[in-house]
């Protein structure tokens, strides 16, 4: 098991270096100088001045050398300045910006697997009942209905309509902070980020249930008078849940795309929202930083969901 999961590791750190250099050398070859963003429009420079810049800054290097210099900065943790936020630390930044972010991804992907297992299981045990029709439906709307979509519909509804949770942010402009003020401003954007991933969760666990439920041992199961509601939640959705799992940690990496658009939409502090505007600003080593820090959750989510696998299935192991 350590072995298995010092190679995840490992690939893991090659993935996200081959993500560096993507990163890197596509915002280098984008249409543009990168160093226009250094310049203020409203100060007059000279060529000389405009080329003292640029070997300070060292973009008179090729690019390999560029890069090499750049990850060596990455790996000792510094991530260079933001241009449009006053030369901050890109790492300060990002730190500050990864709880609000954390805190609704994870919020969203709790929701997402809570709800999803649930109604999979309720369609699957009701098959082609009421509810199975109406949950299904409603699947339906949640795998075709793109994060910024029902994020602007819902904003419409839920803050603009019924006036039942606030427009944006995480508390109130000018109030003190307070857990149940957190937890209002928190609800919306969550729900809705689960409302895609729920979808595609019950989905999966609706077609994995009904596939476990005609297997063998659960008609040994119920020939030997094993309750339904045992054979059910002990037998049956115990080894259906084995092919979900992989499903859940992608989904924790489709939570990032959605938080984008969503705390875009609801104004919410978290690194969708300062990627947004770092990209709207040009602001290259906020970008790069920012995209190395999304990279490196999406990976990480990968591992711990093989990790996962690999517990609730030793099989595993042997791969």
């Amino acid at each position: 098991m350590t072995l298995y999961v010092v190679r995840r590791i490992g690939a893991g750190i090659l993935l996200l270096l081959a993500l560096s250099m993507l990163v890197f050398f596509l915002l280098r070859l984008a249409p543009g100088d990168p160093l226009s963003s250094y310049i203020d429009p409203m100060v007059s420079m000279t060529e000389q001045d405009m080329e003292r810049l640029r070997q300070s800054l060292g973009l008179d290097q090729p690019l390999p050398f560029q890069y090499i210099y750049w990850l060596g900065e990455t790996i000792t943790g510094d991530l260079g300045r933001s241009l449009q936020r006053n030369g901050q630390p890109v790492s300060e930044l990002l730190m500050a910006s990864i709880g609000p972010s954390m805190l609704l991804m994870l919020s969203g992907s709790l929701l997402a697997i809570l709800f999803g297992i649930v109604i999979g299981i309720v369609g699957a045990v009701r098959r082609d009942g009421p509810a199975d029709v109406i949950l299904a439906a409603l699947s339906s709307v949640g795998v075709s209905s793109p994060a910024f979509l029902t994020a602007l519909v819902g904003l419409y509804v839920f803050s603009g309509v019924l006036h039942w949770a606030p427009a944006g942010g995480m508390q109130e402009p000018g109030m003190p902070f307070t857990l149940s003020g957190l937890l209002s401003h928190l609800a919306l954007p969550a729900l809705i980020l689960a409302f895609g991933q729920t979808a595609l969760i019950a989905r999966y666990m609706r077609s994995s249930l009904l596939e476990v439920l005609h297997q063998d041992f659960i008609r040994t199961a119920r020939a030997k008078g094993v309750p339904r509601r045992k054979v059910i939640l002990k037998h049956a959705v115990r080894n259906a849940l084995l092919p979900v799992v992989t499903l859940i940690g992608s989904t924790l990496g489709l939570a990032v795309g959605g938080a984008i658009f969503i705390e875009s939409v609801f104004n919410w502090p978290g690194m969708g929202l300062m990627m947004v505007t770092a990209v709207e600003a040009r602001d290259y080593p906020l970008i790069m930083g920012g995209t190395l820090a999304v990279g490196a959750w999406v990976i990480l989510a990968n591992i711990l969901t093989d990790v996962a696998y690999a517990f609730i299935d030793p099989r595993i192991k042997v791969g």
